[in-house]
């Protein structure tokens, strides 16, 4: 009698899927929808349709059709990873947005080994062997994410699980996987990401021995936010998912493959790459937001599928950001960036690191905040640092004060063009790789980072607004007035930066009272002549030059 899977310390995808609609952020398409044609191009409305990421949603297909006419009996949900940063708090099982970088930090300071089980729900149904030539591959719901240039259905929310020969260690790793027979699929693992999968192959390739690889589709939300992560070599990331559990993930045994995979998953696929020979792969519209044209890449031949009676086929919106794939990275990236530069290398000051997601997918421009005043040693320690976080992160860093929004690149903008000095405060760094991105002329050409300090060097002139006090009241009068609803863009009010008087403040005190008449005669006592029109008064008033 087959033992009882042990209870777990996490959600498993029906579960996390059941929270999503509690919490309505699910979409229930019951319409037929055309697989290869709408079902991506529909989801991808709600990030190029000017929906804000609060209102994004996951979708689930219930009557998934292709266009050929065949109907699929497993449903289709693409977003219910990180449609926004709720539904991806929600898979971490963590109360509020601020946890999510402190859950990761004690994940990985304190990982939990995995439980090995005998049964699975991921096992409930195993096809393999001759069975794959009638239900193999392209009886799954697989989408194509870019119709129009992609150049076939593909797999892309995937954990792909290796193992190193040398180790035993194994590897988990998001890589796309374009469906070409019912048993045959490519694969490419990034070589410029130096991806464990692809390091793991080289091992296999140099040993002339075929790379065992299962394709994990559907696993539970802490185990499938392990893959897009880029963790040190070696450390297995199913001990880092215990640990954003509380406790072991529960795995079993492939049916065909020595790995171990996630007992919960909805669908597994099984196989092994070859360790010689590579196939043509792509076009593929990726996530650097320019379609991936046709290389040489793995060739995985598929020995079994297994799955859960009830699977859900899972798809995740990449390509063009922002998209659900560069929410998964940045709402994990931007908290144990800021822990690296704060608490690893003790840099005073620093207060938040931004990854900018619209259209340059997180990596290639990064914005550092600091507190006001920060010494530009620091400031320019955290530049530098910034580059060696990962070696395909950060093109162009930028450092901002604290009155600057990272989040606001109109505001970053202005802080570049007003406190920065490109002469003295930028600095371009040579012989960088260039990292994940479409392919151009530039060959092995290295590339090269710029890094910018646009943090004040000195005192400014306050922000030219209404002050706070005077913007609070205007916004009453707004909605007694009952004029369209606002929603406040930062900066939204005047603030003082440090060059501006006590005297300065009672003149504008006295305006706003009405009273500015008041200073008539004291302006008359103030002239002076033989001075050229735009000479500060300070520079005059007071000083040897004053002739009054």
């Amino acid at each position: 009698m087959n033992a009882p899977v042990p209870a777990r310390s996490y959600a498993d995808l029906h579960e996390h899927i059941e929270r999503l609609d509690k919490a309505g952020l699910l979409h229930r398409i019951d319409h037929p929808v055309d697989k290869d044609t709408e079902l991506h191009p529909l989801v991808r409305w709600q990030f190029r349709g000017g929906i804000a990421e609060k209102d994004r949603k996951a979708f689930l297909f219930t009557n998934v059709v292709d266009g050929r006419g065949r109907r699929y009996d497993i449903p289709v949900i693409v977003g219910a990873f990180a449609a926004n940063a709720e539904v991806y708090r929600i898979g971490m099982n963590v109360s509020a947005l601020s946890d999510i970088g402190p859950a990761w930090e004690r994940a990985i300071a304190n990982p939990i080994a995995p439980r090995v089980v005998e049964t699975a729900p991921c096992q409930e149904v195993v096809v393999a062997g001759r069975d794959l030539a009638m239900q193999g591959l392209d009886k799954l719901p697989v989408p194509i994410s870019t119709p129009g240039f992609d150049a076939a259905p593909y797999l892309t929310a995937t954990c792909v699980v290796t193992r190193d020969p040398d180790t035993g260690v194994q590897n988990i790793g998001t890589y796309r996987g374009q469906l070409k027979a019912p048993d045959r699929l490519g694969m490419m693992t990034l070589a410029v990401t130096r991806s464990g999968g692809f390091e793991h192959w080289k091992k296999h390739h140099a040993a002339r021995s075929k790379m065992p690889v299962a394709i994990v589709i559907g696993a539970p939300p802490v185990v499938a936010f392990q893959g897009p992560q880029k963790f040190p070599q070696g450390l297995d990331e199913i001990t880092v998912a215990g640990g954003l559990a509380g406790g072991p993930i529960n795995v079993v045994r492939g049916k065909t493959v020595d790995l171990l995979v996630p007992a919960e998953a909805e669908i597994v696929i099984e196989g092994f790459a070859d360790p010689d020979c590579v196939e043509p792969e792509g076009p593929f519209g990726e996530s650097h937001g320019y379609v991936a044209l046709e290389d040489y890449n793995l060739i995985v031949d598929v020995t079994a599928i297994t799955r859960r009676r009830n699977a859900i086929f899972t798809s995740i919106i990449s390509q063009v950001t922002p998209s659900e794939s560069s929410v998964v990275k940045r709402l994990a990236y931007e908290p144990m960036y800021l822990a690296h530069l704060r608490d690893t290398l003790s840099i005073k000051g620093i207060k938040r690191v931004h990854l900018h997601e619209p259209l340059t997918n997180l990596r290639k421009v990064v914005v550092l905040q600091f507190a006001r005043g920060t010494p530009r040693s620091e400031v320019w320690r955290a530049l530098h640092a910034t580059l060696a976080v990962q070696a395909i992160v950060g093109k162009f860093i930028i450092a901002v004060d604290d009155d600057i929004d990272p989040e606001n690149m109109d505001s970053v903008v202005w802080a570049m063009s007003y406190r920065c000095n490109p002469a003295k405060d930028t600095h371009v760094v040579k012989f960088r790789e260039h990292g994940h991105g479409p392919r151009s002329t530039h060959g092995d050409e290295p590339d090269s980072a710029m890094l910018i300090d646009a943090t004040m060097r000195s005192a400014m002139p306050p922000l030219a607004l209404p002050t706070r006090e005077h913007m609070e009241k205007a916004r009453v009068l707004w909605d007694k007035l009952g004029l369209p609803p606002l929603r406040p863009e930062a900066p939204w009010h005047g603030y003082s930066l440090g060059d501006w008087t006590d005297e300065w403040d009672r003149n504008a005190a006295q305006a706003a009272r009405g009273d500015w008449m008041e200073r008539s005669e004291s302006y008359r006592q103030r002239r002076r002549s033989g001075i050229t029109p735009n000479t500060p008064t300070r520079s005059i008033e007071g000083t040897e030059d004053d002739e009054e």
